[in-house]
């Protein structure tokens, strides 16, 4: 608690500054140095010949000498735009820790003149630190771009399965925590002392030894504190306003007004919590950092900052309170006309977003199997995915992995095998023993139930490279019970989509990407797109609408994902929980979002 009370005093000192200083750095980051990064990374793409970027190409596109070029420098601006961000945190810190009060303007002037100490050959592993370590931790300290970096839940799923990556996994964190906790303190020797990265992430080790876990329990401990008050703040305001909104229920402007007000209170604290989270993560940095020089009697130094008489207009804080009643007034307006009935935030008519069972209904059923398509159609899915091999014999069967062994136990490959031997694995104990009896189907007995049952499929062909007339084949099956009109053909290898549109050019053909950057369009054997969840972003969504094709995204299985997707209006979700799809998007549907925000509140308060 001792410790706390510290970090705020820093951060209250100074505040003016710190909030000043990060909302200039955010505003910069989002209107100015994103697009820049963005329009670079495009460029690299076009400079060394790259349209788009897919799993496909992207290894050889990282792999061309003139990338790794292009992309180091990339790398080191961006580390040195966010080194500078920590820079000016860390001595308007400073400042607060002796008492002086520092202005904006001086804050950056000093800032910039330390930034030039990055440059140094000696000290550019100082900004990898910043790049690598702090942002993997995830503990709220990195800051713009490094911030957003995010591992892609296809390879997070498969690590999580993987007992032997998830141990290996496990290390890598344990091992970076331990290495940040030894350099935890660098930063603030590089900035506050001058010293070059290797002498300061030596006096960091000594500084830390014997801290470590101390140092780790506070920081956890305050990051924890501060998402509790705000937690509580965010509360308390909205049980107050709801009261409020009882009180004077029979009158509609004012509940509308109350709409606004919960709007306006979320928005104001998660826009503080925001340009507050850098500043109070150093905070607490540094409330260790003069605690253990103190304790071993280090001397601590003081910067010298030159003072600047520059004020702000007063013509931008009237602007500012302005603008900020200006918006408040048109929320009310807003949401008076929405109680009146003068607004339809009804999505309904926008797009029909269909769900696709990822496998069948594989969180219930044994993937690919029967069982798994069956229950996927009790449970209301639009469509089923599946994935089809070619086996020895020419027969096509529905299989996602290319060996056997993890679903039937048999160490072979499929297409080494004659399916009659294939008839007699079982395919379902590997799921649950009650479903031993389970076999692997034949692709043309899936299409007959899908036929029957009204069922569309998404057929993704995964070719091994020994098929022979694969994707031919697959379409025959389809064409020989007139299905094609609810079927796509999809695949990772763009050549499968080539080889399908040559034998039928009006098949439907979908191209399955794990990454999706530049000019995807240009790829024309595609007739749509299924993207993972991570690569997938507004202009991507408008950008394959605009050239009249769909977008399938997938695996979701989380319900903030899925309202994501349906805020980009994508046109079907793949997941493993059909259910939580499904009721997801029928509540986006029908539900007024004001009042069911309400709604949830006050049935919480009950």
């Amino acid at each position: 608690m001792e410790k706390l009370k510290k970090v705020i005093g820093l951060i209250k000192y100074n505040i003016k500054a710190l909030i000043g200083f990060e909302f200039l750095f955010k505003i910069i980051s989002v209107l100015i140095f994103t697009p820049i990064f963005m329009k670079s990374f495009i460029w690299i793409m076009k400079l060394t010949g790259y349209n788009y970027l897919t799993l496909e190409n992207v290894v050889s596109f990282l792999l061309n000498p003139l990338t790794l070029i292009c992309l180091i420098l990339l790398i080191l601006l961006l580390m040195i735009y966010s080194m500078f961000d920590i820079i000016t945190i860390i001595t308007i810190l400073d400042q607060s820790y002796h008492q002086h009060k520092i202005k904006v303007i001086e804050a950056i002037s000093l800032s910039l003149s330390k930034c030039r100490n990055i440059f140094h050959i000696k000290n550019i592993p100082l900004a990898f630190l910043v790049l690598f370590l702090i942002p993997f931790l995830n503990l709220g300290i990195s800051s713009g771009f490094i911030s957003t970096i995010k591992i892609p839940e296809f390879i997070y799923d498969f690590i999580v399965k993987n007992h032997f990556l998830l141990t290996l996994f496990i290390i890598l964190v344990m091992a970076l925590i331990i290495l940040l906790l030894r350099w935890i303190y660098a930063l603030h020797y590089f900035v506050l002392e001058n010293m070059p990265f290797k002498e300061a992430c030596q006096k960091s080790r000594d500084l830390s030894k014997k801290n470590h876990l101390k140092d780790l329990v506070a920081l956890v401990g305050v990051q924890l504190g501060i998402s509790l008050l705000y937690f509580i703040f965010v509360i308390i305001g909205i049980v107050l306003i709801l009261l409020f909104n009882k009180l004077f229920s029979s009158l509609t402007l004012l509940k509308s007004l109350t709409s606004s007000i919960i709007w306006g209170l979320l928005a104001i604290s998660f826009i503080v919590v925001s340009l507050l989270s850098t500043p109070i993560s150093y905070a607490c940095i540094s409330v260790m950092f003069y605690l253990h020089k103190g304790a071993k009697k280090e001397r601590i130094k003081e910067i010298k900052v030159k003072k600047m008489d520059v004020k702000m207009p007063k013509i931008i804080k009237r602007c500012a309170i302005a603008l900020s009643v200006i918006a408040l007034l048109l929320g009310v307006l807003f949401t008076y006309g929405l109680y009146r009935g003068e607004y339809n935030l009804n999505i309904e008519y926008v797009r029909n977003i269909e769900v696709t069972a990822h496998r069948g209904a594989s969180a219930m059923y044994p993937e690919n199997t029967m069982s798994a398509f069956i229950g996927a159609k009790e449970l209301g899915a639009d469509w089923v995915e599946l994935d089809v091999q070619q086996t020895k014999d020419g027969k096509i069967i529905v299989s996602h992995d290319t060996n056997l062994l993890r679903v039937t136990g048999v160490n072979k490959n499929i297409i080494d095998m004659n399916y009659e031997d294939i008839t007699t694995l079982d395919a379902g104990s590997f799921f649950d023993k009650k479903f031993k009896d389970e076999r692997i189907p034949l692709f043309e007995d899936v299409v007959l139930w899908a036929k029957d049952n009204n069922m569309k499929l998404n057929v993704e062909l995964k070719p091994t490279g020994k098929e022979h007339d694969f994707e031919a084949m697959v379409i025959d099956i389809i064409n020989e019970y007139d299905y094609a009109s609810s079927c796509v053909i999809t695949s990772q290898v763009y050549s499968v989509l080539e080889n399908a549109k040559a034998y039928q050019s009006d098949i439907t053909t979908v191209y399955v990407m794990s990454l999706a950057v530049g000019d995807i369009i240009s790829l024309d054997k595609a007739d749509y797109f299924s993207v993972e969840a991570s690569n997938v972003n507004d202009a991507l969504v408008r950008k394959v609408h605009n050239a009249g094709k769909q977008l399938y995204v997938w695996t979701i299985n989380t319900e903030d994902t899925i309202l994501k997707m349906i805020d980009y209006q994508v046109d079907n979700i793949i997941t493993d929980n059909i259910t939580l799809a499904k009721d997801t998007i029928m509540e986006s549907k029908t539900s007024n979002v004001i009042n069911e925000f309400i709604k949830f509140v006050e049935d919480n308060l009950k």
